[in-house]
């Protein structure tokens, strides 16, 4: 069982729904977002409460990337896993040394996006 409050962001409404879903069942309070805008507007209104972000590599008016480092400037250690179609390589690639809290490759199951959250809950 998860407890704490997750940002979801990710452009695509079923993943949205579906993750929402999967995170409550859980235990996790879940907020949604549907790009990258909406994303940061949402993190700035609860950064304070939010235990975690799971964020889409690729989103419309605000791409996860620099979403990313925005919210790293607001809140300097939260945890953030990444979340793309990509491969898991590139993507680490890309992050490398930026503080990345976790990579889950989509389309994921429950089991492997808990296991990912499970993960970045116990770095430091």
């Amino acid at each position: 069982h998860g407890s704490g409050k997750i940002l979801l962001a990710d452009d695509e409404e079923t993943i949205r729904n579906l993750g929402r879903r999967m995170l409550q069942r859980v235990g996790f309070e879940v907020i949604v977002a549907a790009d990258g805008r909406e994303a940061l507007e949402e993190f700035a209104r609860h950064k304070n409460n939010i235990s975690l972000v799971i964020l889409d590599l690729t989103m419309p008016h605000l791409d996860g990337e620099a979403c990313y480092r925005e919210m790293r400037r607001m809140q300097p250690g939260v945890k953030v896993i990444l979340s793309s179609g990509y491969n898991e390589q590139d993507v680490v690639n890309r992050f490398a040394g930026k503080g990345l809290a976790g990579f889950v490759q989509k389309p994921y199951t429950t089991e492997e996006l808990l296991a990912k959250i499970r993960e970045a809950f116990e770095k430091p």
